[in-house]
């Protein structure tokens, strides 16, 4: 009995601890469950405009023939834009003014130079002209000299010889001592054409009056120091190279000036002109716009000239 009575003892005390098990198990917090993970997102791509091909490099040939006077200018604009654009080749030929006309008449040339105005008879032929600038030429005179104005006659006549002392336009008596630049210098060339100074023998050709007597320099800046240290002398240089050691003279009561020049009342000056007969080739274009461009118009300006823009 007394073995009875453990046994059934023994068999509760097991049911308790089952029951206590149980009963923990269910006053346990339950698991939380792992959240799912979310579906990948796919890889954003970054989509870019495609780079705009880049306009091809202009290339090909300019030919220009005509003015020597335009000629230096023209070479110092061409070897800029040359620099600019190496596929394109510019060949800038002398000739003298009506080389240039006549090479545009037989279209030989994309440019004919001009340092002149266009004659009527010659504009048939012209399909677009540009003025690239202006050119004045300062007469220039010792500070010793008491004369201020002269006519256009009166700078021919003296040059030339025919008026030899400064009492024949006003002045106190005293000779006048001429400078005139080296035979081929465009600035001679120009004034002489300007003036009156370049005249025709009988059968038109070209013939230099200029004075033999004339002391003769061979730049700007020389005839600027030999006219500022002489006595009684007069001389001529590019209006952009004008500077306080020598003064100016007004021709026709009209001052040397830049605007002067480029509203025409200054008589000893001229245009710089290109012209065309034809269609114009893309590099031809590209290197008149160039020209008239703000960096081409201070290539102008840099070489002395007057720009037009």
């Amino acid at each position: 009995m007394k073995k009875t009575i453990q046994k059934i003892s023994v068999i509760a005390l097991a049911i308790a601890l089952i029951v206590a098990m149980l009963a923990a198990c269910g006053n346990s917090p339950a698991a939380t469950p792992e959240p799912a993970p979310e579906p990948a997102k796919p890889a954003e791509t970054t989509t870019s405009a495609a780079p705009e091909p880049e306009a091809p490099e202009i290339s090909g040939d300019v030919v220009q023939a005509g003015s020597t006077s335009v000629q230096p200018l023209s070479q110092e604009l061409a070897d800029a834009f040359m620099d600019m654009h190496s596929k394109v080749i510019i060949d800038i030929q002398g000739g003298g003014s009506g080389q240039g006309v006549k090479a545009v008449e037989e279209d030989l040339v994309d440019f004919g130079a001009l340092s002149r105005e266009l004659k009527d008879e010659e504009k048939a032929i012209v399909a677009q002209e540009w003025v690239i600038a202006k050119d004045g030429i300062a007469i220039v005179v010792n500070k010793d000299v008491d004369v201020d104005d002269l006519t256009k006659d009166q700078i021919k006549d003296i040059f030339t010889g025919e008026i030899t002392n400064w009492s024949e336009v006003g002045g106190a008596s005293a000779k006048i001592e001429v400078v005139v630049r080296e035979e081929g210098s465009g600035t001679r060339d120009a004034f002489n054409e300007l003036t009156g100074v370049l005249g025709k023998d009988a059968d038109g050709n070209n013939i230099d009056n200029t004075i033999e007597t004339a002391l003769i320099q061979s730049s700007t800046g020389a005839i600027v120091q030999t006219v500022g240290s002489t006595e009684h002398s007069i001389g001529y240089i590019s209006l952009g190279s004008l500077n306080d050691s020598v003064n100016a003279v007004k021709v026709g009561g009209v001052v040397p000036s830049s605007a002067t020049v480029l509203d025409g009342s200054y008589v000893v000056s001229r245009p710089f002109i290109l012209i065309t007969g034809r269609t114009l080739s893309e590099q031809a274009q590209a290197f008149i716009d160039f020209i008239m461009s703000a960096e081409g118009q201070k290539i102008v300006e840099e070489s002395h000239f007057i720009p037009v823009k």
